[in-house]
């Protein structure tokens, strides 16, 4: 049975990379075979320099998965919205155009749909604290929060992962449900304890394992707390989508 490393959701945020991080360790330790089948991956010329190399390691920073090499060589994958990792046995024939193929001795992961993949972690660099931290530090998410333009809205500024890594569209909606703070609200008229119990929920929620959600996607639907139609609406630069629910949200 092949296991889906980001699926259920349009975008992987940073619980599905770490998840995928986790189970690409039986790779770790191998050397692997390495090819790129995409014309679009090969011609990045990344599979050779990988090819017969042992991998050492897999982390999940933010919603990046780095794989380091032997010889300090890191590659870099972030999936955007179709990308997704699969691990299988390494007997299993693979039909299609994967991006990228990671064979080891009993194991291999492939990966679809591969937008970002790049050779280097200096992209990682600028990131904010990760949500998904052992032991996350609120107070320097929430001293990030405060250094941007405190008349961004929260919703808006969650998202940004130069202030918190790893925070994705389902993740800051389900968040800001549960701490019962409106994605519209600007940080400036936000308590540094508001901005606290958002990130609390987030964290939690992420490292949780599944919930129910209460609003993402759920837009004409009644809160299931409060019985008030959840609204929905594009916030941001970016126009992601925010799911909300007026009575439960102040």
């Amino acid at each position: 049975m092949p296991l889906s490393l980001s699926a259920g959701r349009s975008m992987p945020e940073g619980d599905s990379l770490h998840r995928a991080a986790e189970r690409m360790q039986p790779l770790v330790g191998d050397v692997l075979t390495v090819e790129a089948r995409h014309p679009r991956a090969a011609a990045l010329g990344i599979a050779p320099r990988l090819d017969g190399r042992r991998l050492e390691r897999v982390e999940a920073v933010g919603k990046n998965l780095l794989l380091t090499f032997d010889g300090d060589l890191v590659l870099r994958s972030h999936l955007r919205m179709k990308g997704r990792w699969h691990v299988r046995d390494s007997a299993e024939a693979i039909s299609g155009l994967p991006w990228l193929v990671l064979r080891g001795e009993q194991h291999q992961a492939i990966l679809w749909h591969g937008p970002v993949l790049e050779l280097g972690r200096h992209a990682v660099a600028g990131l904010g604290p990760d949500i998904m931290a052992g032991s996350p530090d609120y107070s320097a998410m929430v001293m990030r929060l405060r250094q941007t333009d405190q008349r961004r809205a929260l919703g808006e500024a969650i998202l940004d992962q130069r202030l918190i890594a790893g925070v994705g569209n389902m993740w800051r909606a389900e968040a800001l449900f549960n701490a019962g703070v409106s994605p519209w609200r600007a940080l400036c008229d936000l308590t540094d304890d508001e901005l606290s119990s958002v990130v609390r929920a987030a964290h939690e929620l992420m490292t949780g394992g599944r919930v129910r959600r209460a609003v993402h996607r759920r837009a004409g639907l009644p809160c299931g707390r409060c019985g008030v139609l959840i609204r929905s609406r594009p916030q941001g630069d970016g126009a992601r989508t925010s799911y909300w629910c007026p009575q439960c949200q102040s």
